[in-house]
């Protein structure tokens, strides 16, 4: 009689060799358990906004899901209302000047767009420039797709900005794409325009790509800043942004590339034949969102202001040092060198004062003596966060 469940001695394919499931889909899988055991655990791992996007938008998205016309599939390159959207947003927030109809594709996030890049981009056996430390995916995605990832240095002493002299001395000779992240992740060291020149001059000299990943500019920060405002950037640039971060929406999954006519053609010409338009209502609900004014941003950041000082003292009770001027959604700090490796303070954190926080290592071995904090925590669940710390140093 047949076995159920049996594979049948079936292989998976050869790629998945070639990353491991995401940390934060392994680890939240032990908190979870943790959870159910009564543990009661306080996440300070993920960067997933708490706070509601402005009344109108769910207002908005509420009307227009009631439309009779707009359940249908939608244009796989937006509608034009979101496209036009995104573009006064650019004009308003970074003096970029985007053509809606043809410079703009709005993704299902961020994460669409690295893995539609790569694919437009990347031919097996190429390579791609990844920071180190940097988000997790831009590796993952790549090896998936079969590219070889190089990484280039971050490190502390340079301000986590890029070090040009030693771009230039490698081998780019296969290089398709750079990837950057200003306002960065997971250091916060913010945008400046000095880098963003560099990058573009590196990128026109060397015939690479460079996509800047650029969802954090409003968190913590005064003075948002875009790659695509650097002259001759958009020749040779394509710049991420994403809703979820800036307008508290990361369950809606509304993004955006940016970038010249013909590179958002060929990622269309990717895009096109893996997925559908999002649905209308919440296109025009994420239009919605784009006209918010600088009062809303404000709000927004008076709260992260409160929880990135609670953030500091889970810092200093931690016997970590941070730079007082990163931007962002987190906190990144220094383990002190009482501490062998990362993962004896937050495992110590996580299991005796159940508090789980991320190691540095998972973004780089340029992480390996950091730890971030997420500010994406009630400020009451913060404040326990740091009594709990402290009742277990103690």
């Amino acid at each position: 009689m047949q076995k159920e469940n049996q594979t049948f001695n079936i292989a998976p394919a050869n790629r998945l060799t070639e990353v491991s499931e995401y940390y934060f889909s392994r680890k939240l899988k032990e908190v979870a358990q943790m959870n159910a055991e009564g543990k009661d655990v306080i996440s300070l791992g993920i960067g997933s906004p708490d706070m509601p996007p402005a009344p109108e938008v769910i207002d908005t998205l509420c009307v227009q899901a009631q439309q009779p016309g707009g359940h249908g599939y939608q244009p796989t390159n937006g509608i034009a209302e979101l496209r036009q959207a995104f573009a006064r947003w650019y004009h308003q927030s970074y003096g970029v000047e985007l053509d809606p109809a043809t410079e703009i594709q709005p993704l299902i996030g961020s994460k669409e767009g690295i893995l539609h890049t790569t694919l437009a981009f990347v031919n097996p056996g190429e390579q791609v420039l990844v920071p180190n430390p940097g988000y997790p995916t831009y590796t993952s995605l790549s090896k998936l797709l079969g590219a070889e990832v190089v990484t280039y240095d971050l490190k502390e002493e340079n301000g986590w900005m890029p070090d040009f002299d030693a771009l230039e001395q490698m081998d780019l000779s296969r290089v398709k794409l750079l990837w950057t992240n200003y306002p960065n992740m997971p250091t916060g060291a913010n945008a400046t325009m000095e880098t963003y020149i560099r990058l573009v001059d590196f990128a026109r000299r060397k015939g690479i790509v460079v996509v800047n990943d650029n969802p954090y500019s409003f968190i913590l920060n005064d003075r948002p800043l875009s790659i695509l405002s650097v002259p001759g950037a958009k020749e040779c640039c394509i710049e991420f942004n994403s809703m979820s971060k800036s307008h508290n929406m990361p369950g809606w999954r509304i993004g955006m590339l940016a970038s010249n006519a013909q590179f958002v053609q060929w990622i269309l010409k990717v895009k096109s034949n893996i997925d559908s338009g999002m649905f209308r209502a919440a296109q025009l609900a994420a239009a919605k969102a784009l006209e918010a004014d600088e009062s809303w941003y404000q709000a927004n950041n008076r709260n992260y202001a409160n929880r990135r000082y609670l953030a500091g003292e889970i810092m200093h009770a931690l016997g970590c040092t941070y730079d007082e001027n990163q931007v962002g959604m987190f906190l990144w700090g220094k383990i002190p060198d009482s501490c062998i490796e990362v993962e004896d303070l937050t495992e110590r954190v996580l299991h005796e004062a159940r508090v789980f926080i991320t190691p540095g290592f998972i973004f780089g071995s340029n992480g390996a003596r950091f730890i971030r904090l997420s500010l994406c925590c009630k400020e009451e669940k913060l404040q326990e966060a740091l009594d709990r710390i402290k009742q277990a140093i103690k």
